[in-house]
Parts: C-alpha cells; structure tokens; sequence
C-alpha cells in the first residue's frame, strides 16, 4: 500500500482516498475543489503511515469500492485523524455471500485473472466499453488474494454511503444489507459512479 499525493496546494482540508482495486486514480482527476488530495492504493499489504496532516482544518476520507474495508482494516490501532467519512459502493464485508461480492464470483475473478477478464472487469466497472489497460496479473491476483484473507473489516459508521443501482461489481442488494441503519445515498451510476458529480464535497 502507499499513499501519494494528486494535488498538494497546501489548502485548508485535506481528502484521503482510498481508491479501488486495479483502478487508477484518473477516476477522480475531473473533480474540482480547493482540497488537497491524498490517494491510497495497493491493498496487498497495510503498512504505510499517513503523512502528517496535523496542518489541515479538517482531514476527511473517501474510499471507494475494497477502499472501504481496507480502510477500516488499516484504521485499527491508529489514531483516526478523519472529521467526516464517506464510503462509495464498497462493504466492511468485502467477500461475503449477502453483504459483499459473493464468494464464488470472487474465487472466479481470482482464478481466471487475465488481460482479458480484467478488460470486462473494467467494462463493468464504468458500465461501458474502455480501452486496453496495462496489468501484473499476479501482484493483482496477490492483493485480491490479501482482501480476501484479511476477511471482514472491523464495524465503523460513515457518515455517508453511496449505492449505485448498476454497480455490477458489488450486488446493489448486498449493499443495502450491509450499511442498513446508517446514512445511505442511492444513485443510477456503475460501480464507479464518480462522472455524476462535479465537486469533491458533493460526495460527503
């Protein structure tokens, strides 16, 4: 794992995202606002450190999609420095039959990991045709196989979820059971629903 920076202007309020398995964080470079952005990605191992954000007002954290529960799993023994977090289409849960993508679909992805399967990976992703992305095959089977060993993530509240009805990564109703009770927002989008929005604070 290994956080670094997309934007550093020495802004107020600094965002931690903790972006998604095999996906870059070009997702959110159209996204506008005066915070400073910091990108965590590479969920094999959780070892990295913040750097010190004690300068900011207000730290917050967005993770997205296996973002979330790596995030909770990393958070634990840590001081928490996040005023406010939100969590988009993601599970504490991340390989479980009724609240994250069911077992036997993950153990397929796992196995049958290729250029390819990684192609209609993305295709289903973004919920449309994307062009041919380079891809280590086994450092990737490696961090899904470290997802799935690390198991669920410890319980934690965000102060705001987002669903997105199309996401075909995450089973939508699965989802649902897995953030019932707290702060759920509902959008049409993909798994990476982030082109429906424009500013970085619309998604806290």
């Amino acid at each position: 794992m290994e956080f670094r920076w997309l934007k550093q202007d020495s802004a107020a309020e600094a965002i931690v995202v903790f972006g998604g398995w095999a996906v870059g964080p070009e997702v959110f470079w159209h996204l506008d606002g005066l915070q400073d952005i910091l990108f965590a990605s590479g969920y094999t191992g959780l070892d990295a450190d913040l750097p010190d954000l004690s300068g900011y007002e207000q730290v917050s954290l967005l993770a997205w999609s296996f973002g979330v529960a790596s995030y909770s799993h990393w958070q634990q023994g840590r001081p928490d420095p996040f005023h406010r977090k939100a969590a988009v289409n993601g599970s504490l849960k991340p390989v479980n039959r009724g609240a994250g993508i069911p077992p036997a679909v993950f153990r397929r992805t796992v196995e049958t990991l290729s250029l390819d399967s990684y192609q209609q990976f993305l295709d289903r992703v973004f919920g449309a045709p994307q062009e041919a992305e380079a891809l280590d095959v086994e450092a990737r089977r490696a961090e899904l196989l470290a997802v799935e060993r690390r198991g669920d993530a410890p319980q934690m509240r965000f102060d705001r979820v987002w669903i997105s009805s199309g996401d075909k990564i995450f089973p939508p109703a699965n989802l649902a059971r897995a953030w019932a009770g707290q702060n759920v927002s509902h959008l049409e989008a993909p798994h990476a629903p982030f082109d429906r929005f424009a500013q970085w604070e619309e998604l806290f």
